[in-house]
């Protein structure tokens, strides 16, 4: 199989994020596998690294972002990411001869290696695309770069010399557009930890957490950002609340500003005693949260027809019930067989579908079993092995990897 570069930008060198967590598993179960890899991260100074078990080399991070103090804009971060791109390129020429095939996971530095580095150095790229830059909701914001974003995402997206898409919804809008054919890109979804994420006892797990035995436990488990829309949820939950003394949400993650704008928003709805802000924790300990729910919510996505969140996969496999909006992307993952769906933003029918979800105990179950049993196709190992089978693709033009080689 194919040696890979992978160059990779993750947000959060302890694995406080999911964009950390999928990159630093996916990186464990390549070198698990066996497989040729080269590895750089960036990293402010000498701070503390998780990414040292998997062997990564870490350049300096240089320090443009940080100039957005003196003015607010992302394109520092672009800028930061560009110089970055342009250190990984150095390093890799310096080894050139060790390295078959580039794998990249961030946008602008993709942007980077399809047009300008990768053909200098004769190396195909292969670009793992989470949504278009020009939709990101963290997008620089100028008017007059917003065509520029455009020419970022088709660069990066129809000169690659594959890409890999969280979901065949994502995959599908790229040959609408006429960026790739669909014979050059490989749906890889997200996964999930089988060593931390399985069904355990809902009992134990409140007796861990000192959570209430006969409570009704809603929990979410992720980053608290506006557009998670977290206050759809303590809309939907005050909405139940009056009938329901015993339901209680619990929020896993987030950011203290973030925190504390929705601890006000649960005041103003006159349930704050039935919320509760659990706040950044360890994966383990966030897997007993999962575990000591009666029903799993995702409010809503990020994105839209790339939505693959890493906190689905996990919920899947903790074997409880769990309710999503209704979106094509997630349904390529969970079925109506496996999970409750609601109508996205509707917070009267998010309400509704939590209460269905509590009282119909027979329901929830049956979709709880077949979730967490349709869930054990997505994990790291096999996302690996999809990863290595597309580098093969990239490197060998319609060649099929060797046996064993895809999942």
């Amino acid at each position: 199989m194919p040696r890979i570069g992978y160059i990779a930008y993750p947000t959060s060198l302890q694995l406080q994020s999911a964009n950390a967590i999928q990159t630093w598993s996916t990186l464990r179960a390549l070198r698990d596998q066996g497989a040729g890899l080269f590895i750089l991260i960036a990293r402010w100074g000498r701070g503390a690294s998780r990414f040292v078990e998997v062997g990564a080399v870490h350049l300096p991070r240089p320090a443009l972002g940080r100039l957005s103090r003196l003015y607010r804009s992302t394109l520092w971060y672009y800028a930061e990411r560009s110089v970055f791109a342009a250190m990984c390129a150095l390093v890799i020429a310096s080894r050139r001869s060790t390295i078959d095939v580039i794998y990249v996971r961030e946008v602008i530095c993709a942007a980077w290696w399809v047009a300008l580095w990768g053909p200098l150095l004769r190396l195909p790229v292969v670009y793992e695309a989470h949504d278009l830059e020009s939709w990101n909701p963290s997008r620089a914001r100028e008017s007059w770069v917003q065509p520029v974003l455009h020419l970022i995402d088709r660069i990066a997206l129809s000169h690659a010399s594959r890409v890999t898409s969280l979901t065949a919804d994502f995959r599908d809008l790229l040959v609408r557009l006429g960026w790739q054919s669909a014979e050059r890109i490989d749906v890889i979804p997200d996964a999930f930890d089988p060593a931390i994420h399985a069904p355990r006892s809902r009992h134990a797990c409140r007796v861990e957490l000192d959570l209430a035995a006969d409570a009704q436990l809603v929990v979410y488990a992720g980053l608290t950002f506006a557009y998670r829309r977290l206050d759809l949820l303590i809309d939907a939950v005050a909405d139940l609340a009056v009938a329901r003394p015993q339901l209680q949400l619990l929020l896993v993650g987030g950011r203290p500003a973030e925190i504390a704008e929705l601890v006000a928003h649960a005041a103003d709805r006159g349930i704050a005693a039935q919320v509760q802000f659990i706040g950044p924790v360890a994966q383990q300990r966030a897997a007993s949260y999962l575990g000591a729910a009666d029903v799993l919510v995702i409010p809503d996505t990020v994105t839209s027809i790339s939505a693959s969140p890493l906190k689905l996969f996990e919920y899947m496999a903790s074997g409880r019930p769990i309710v999503l909006p209704d979106l094509a992307a997630l349904r390529e993952i969970a079925t109506d067989d496996d999970a409750w769906y609601f109508r996205r933003g509707d917070r009267a029918d998010l309400a509704d579908t939590l209460a269905r979800a509590l009282d119909d105990v027979p329901a929830s179950t049956r979709r709880a079993t077949q979730a967490q049993a349709r869930v054990q196709q997505f994990t790291y190992a096999g996302r690996a092995t999809q990863i290595r089978a597309a580098a093969h693709r990239a490197l060998h033009p319609g060649a099929e990897p060797p046996r064993g080689g895809a999942a």
